[in-house]
C-alpha cells in the first residue's frame, strides 16, 4: 500500500472520479470544519476546478487511488451543485477579487483615518504587489471557508493587515503566522505548538481558528467593528472600554471608545484595503489578477517523509514548498501529526507518480527520547551524529544540558529507529534545557579594582572558559570595580572565598570608615580655626568701637564741663 492518497480540492466542495477512473474510491476525510451557521446556506458558486476530474496514475498492479472527494461537512445539495460542470458564463467570470467584492456585507466606516491608511497603500504600489502575491496562494481557501461559514467576505482581507499574508510572520508579541496568534490564544483554539510544528502558521488550521474567534466575537458583541477590535486588543478590553462608556454616559461604537493607537487604526486599515479592493483604479493601483479555482490540493501522508524529498518528487522549488507548509519546524514531516501536506494544483498529482516509483526510505530523521539528563556530546554520541549537527537541528545552545524526556530529532536507524514516530511524540514533544554547571556550590564574588576574569579564575583555579560561560562574557572581559561575578566552587573553596569576600569588604569599610573620620576631623579643626579667628577678629572690631564711643563720650564731657564754665 503506498503511503498516500489524495484527499481533494482544498476548501471548496469536489467532484467524484469520472467513469474512466477505474480504480477502487478511497474516500479519505479532509480537515475538520466548522459546520455552516443556521440559516446561511453556502454561497460558493461553481467553478472551473471543480468540473476538471483529476486522473489516476497507478504503478502497474497498484491498488491505490487518488480521487478527489464530496467535502462531508457541506450539504447534500451543496456538493451536488459543486459537482456540476458550471456553464461558459460562469466561467468568463473567472476572477476571485469580483468574487469577493460580491461578499461585501461589513457597514462602511468614513473618516479620517481610513483616508490616510487608503493613501499610504496608494503611495506603496510596490508593497501592495508583493501582498497580493502571496495571497494569491491562500486567497481562494480563505474566501470558500469564509463564504462556507455565510461571513462578510471582508475578513478574508484580514490577513493583509494581520501579516501581509506571509505565513512565517512574527510580531514582536510572538505572534505567528497569516492571522497572527499569540501563543495562549492559539492553545485556546487548538493549534498545536511544539517542537515538530507550529499550527498557527499552518494555512487551513490557522484559517479554522481565526474564522472560529472571529465568529465568537461577532457574537459578543454584535458589531462587526467591535469584533475586529476584540481580535486585536482582546474582548476583555474591549468590554471593558465599553462599560466606562456606559458609565460616563457615552456612545459605545468602536469610534467613540477609548483604545490604543493601534487598536484605533486596525479597522480603518481593513477599510482602506476593501476600498482599494473595491475601487483599484480609484487610487492609481492594478491589483493582480486572482483565478477563481483552487491553488493547491491537500494530500493525505501516512509515512513519515523529509521535507526536502517531498518537494523534490512534488516538483516544487524548498520555497514553494514552504509557502504551503509553513508549520513544519524541523526538517522532517511526521505523519502522526500532520497526516496531510499542501501541494499546488498541478504538483500534487506528480508527487503521487513519483512518490509510487521511489524507491529507498522516505525519511533521514525520527525522533528519540532522552531517557537521563545528559550532555549533548553524550547525545550526539548515542545518536550517532556530530555534536554540532546535534545542536544546530534541535536548537541546543551552548553551555546546556539536555533533561531526560526531551525528544531530539536524530538520524533514522533502519534497525533502532525503523518504525514511524507515534503520534503521542508527534503531538507533545518538548525540549528541556538546564545549564550545565559543575558540581559545587553557587558563589558569587565581586571584582577588585583591577581584577579581570582571567585574573579571577586564576584566583580559583578555574578555565577562564567556563566562568566567561557562566557569567555570559567573553573570556577576554574586563571587570568594574565592585562587579558581581558567580562561580561554582566546591564547598571548602566556596567558603573561603565568601569568607575572603567578607573580609575585603569589611576592610574596604574599615578604610572608607577610617577616611571619613580623619576628612572630617580636618574638617572640624578647620572650622574651629576659622571661627576663633572670625571671633578674634570680632573682638577687635567690638573693641575698636567701644573705645571710639568712650572717646566720644569723654569729649562730650569735657564740652558740658567748658560750657558750664
Amino acid at each position: 500500500m503506498a503511503p498516500l492518497a489524495l484527499l481533494g480540492l482544498a476548501g471548496c466542495s469536489t467532484t467524484p472520479p469520472s467513469a474512466e477512473d477505474q480504480a477502487p474510491i478511497a474516500l479519505a476525510a479532509s480537515a475538520p470544519a466548522a459546520p455552516v451557521a443556521a440559516g446561511q446556506p453556502p454561497t460558493g458558486r461553481p467553478r472551473e476546478a471543480a468540473g476538471k476530474v483529476l486522473q489516476t496514475a497507478l504503478p502497474p498492479g497498484g491498488t491505490d487511488a487518488a480521487v478527489i472527494v464530496p467535502d462531508p461537512e457541506a450539504s447534500a445539495a451543496a456538493n451536488k451543485q459543486a459537482m456540476e460542470m458550471p456553464s461558459p458564463i460562469e466561467l468568463k467570470d473567472a476572477d476571485l477579487w469580483d468574487r469577493i467584492r460580491r461578499g461585501f456585507a461589513m457597514p462602511d466606516l468614513d473618516n479620517d483615518l481610513v483616508r490616510n491608511r487608503e493613501q499610504w497603500y496608494a503611495s506603496r504600489p510596490d508593497y501592495v504587489q508583493r501582498m497580493t502575491q502571496r495571497a494569491s496562494r491562500y486567497l481562494f481557501y480563505i474566501v470558500e471557508e469564509v463564504e462556507r461559514r455565510g461571513l462578510p467576505t471582508e475578513l478574508a482581507l484580514l490577513p493583509f493587515i494581520e501579516s501581509a499574508f506571509n505565513p512565517q510572520a512574527v510580531s514582536v508579541a510572538k505572534a505567528s503566522g497569516m492571522w497572527q496568534f499569540i501563543p495562549s490564544t492559539g492553545k485556546h483554539f487548538e493549534l498545536t505548538q511544539n517542537i515538530f510544528r507550529d499550527e498557527r502558521r499552518d494555512v487551513m488550521a490557522s484559517t479554522r481558528a481565526a474564522l472560529d474567534y472571529l465568529t465568537k466575537l461577532y457574537g459578543m458583541f454584535g458589531d462587526w467593528h467591535l469584533a475586529l477590535a476584540a481580535y486585536n486588543w482582546g474582548e476583555g478590553s474591549v468590554q471593558r472600554a465599553i462599560a466606562r462608556n456606559q458609565k460616563a454616559g457615552l456612545p459605545t461604537d468602536y469610534e467613540n471608545l477609548r483604545m490604543p493607537v493601534e487598536t484605533r487604526y486596525y479597522v480603518p486599515k481593513l477599510q482602506a484595503i476593501k476600498n482599494i479592493v473595491a475601487r483599484p483604479e480609484s487610487f492609481g493601483l492594478a491589483l493582480q489578477s486572482i483565478e477563481n479555482h483552487p491553488y493547491f490540493l491537500t494530500v493525505e501522508i501516512q509515512r513519515d517523509i523529509d521535507v526536502q524529498l517531498a518537494a523534490r518528487l512534488a516538483g516544487v522549488p524548498m520555497e514553494e514548498f514552504r509557502a504551503l507548509n509553513p508549520q513544519m519546524n524541523k526538517p522532517v514531516i511526521l505523519a502522526a501529526g500532520t497526516p496531510q501536506i499542501l501541494l499546488p494544483y498541478d504538483n500534487a498529482r506528480l508527487f503521487i507518480r513519483n512518490l509510487a516509483d521511489h524507491r529507498g526510505p522516505l525519511a533521514s530523521w525520527t525522533a528519540w527520547v532522552v531517557p537521563r539528563t545528559m550532555r549533548p556530546s553524550e547525545a550526539a554520541k548515542a545518536a550517532g551524529l556530530d555534536e554540532e549537527e546535534l545542536r544546530e537541528v534541535n536548537k541546543i545552545p551552548k553551555g546546556m544540558l539536555i533533561k531526560a524526556g526531551s525528544t531530539l530529532l536524530v538520524p533514522r536507524d533502519g534497525v533502532r529507529h525503523a518504525k514511524d514516530v507515534s503520534s503521542e511524540i508527534a503531538d507533545n514533544a518538548i525540549i528541556a534545557l538546564a545549564p550545565d554547571v559543575p558540581p559545587g556550590r553557587r558563589t558569587v564574588v565581586k571584582a577588585g579594582k583591577r581584577d579581570t576574569l582571567a585574573s579571577l579564575a586564576k584566583r580559583y583555579g578555574l578555565p577562564v572558559a567556563q566562568v566567561a560561560q557562566w557569567n555570559r562574557l567573553t573570556p577576554s572581559a574586563s571587570l568594574a570595580r565592585g562587579q558581581r561575578v558567580v562561580l561554582y566552587l566546591p564547598a571548602k573553596s566556596a567558603s573561603r572565598a565568601t569568607a575572603k569576600s567578607t573580609v575585603s569588604n569589611d576592610t574596604r569599610r574599615i578604610a572608607a570608615t577610617k577616611e571619613t573620620r580623619r576628612a572630617v576631623g580636618k574638617s572640624t579643626t578647620r572650622t574651629a580655626g576659622a571661627g576663633k579667628k572670625a571671633s578674634t577678629v570680632r573682638e577687635a572690631k567690638a573693641d575698636k568701637r567701644g573705645d571710639s564711643k568712650n572717646a566720644s563720650r569723654t569729649a562730650q564731657a569735657k564740652g558740658r564741663v567748658v560750657a558750664k564754665n
